[in-house]
């Protein structure tokens, strides 16, 4: 993860904003919001040069949504991620939804294939797809539904989701093939 986010305890600032801590909280976005800029830049490398979604957009929309829930019980920097991989999920799908509702062909978003290379064209009708498939596997199999949502709407790389994860990175590769033959298999449907 990143330098500066290492430095300071996250956990620590998670732990005293659940308590009420206001400060925590300020501290935290600061600590991380580097991190989150760049994972919403990776979602959003993919879409066509004048969409109407922005990265820094993505994430204070993410922001905003975590800040409605002002007492969450965090426990720990993995479930922060998740937490906040789950709001861009949201964010994304929403967007896609607007464009859709709004557009027939619905625009375009990054990546499926691989999320950190841009590998691949998501359109907003296969993202809502992607999402009715990733809840449907987040009913069977919740573990490789966090792990492709860390990867895919949190667009964090092998090694940020084993880190977050705990798991070694060998794990995440085998889980993220299996996760994504199922989800490929129900797309196909």
């Amino acid at each position: 993860m990143a330098d500066h986010e290492s430095s300071v305890d996250v956990t620590g600032l998670l732990k005293a904003w659940s308590s009420g801590e206001a400060r925590a909280r300020e501290a935290l976005i600061v600590v991380v919001y580097g991190q989150l800029r760049s994972i919403a830049r990776r979602q959003l490398r993919g879409e066509r040069m004048h969409h109407t979604l922005q990265p820094t957009a993505v994430v204070h929309e993410a922001y905003a949504r975590l800040m409605a829930h002002d007492r969450i019980e965090w426990q720990d920097r993995r479930h922060f991620f998740a937490v906040v991989s789950q709001a861009m999920r949201r964010v994304l799908v929403d967007h896609a939804r607007a464009r859709l509702a709004g557009k027939r062909d619905g625009g375009t978003l990054t990546g499926w294939d691989d999320v950190e290379t841009e590998v691949g064209i998501v359109r907003a009708p296969e993202l809502l797809a992607i999402d009715d498939a990733l809840t449907r596997l987040g009913a069977i199999d919740p573990p490789k539904a966090q792990l492709v949502q860390l990867r895919f709407f949190g667009g964090l790389s092998l090694e940020e989701t084993a880190e977050l994860l705990g798991c070694s990175r060998a794990t995440v590769v085998r889980d993220w093939r299996m996760a994504r033959a199922w989800l490929f298999r129900e797309l196909g449907r």
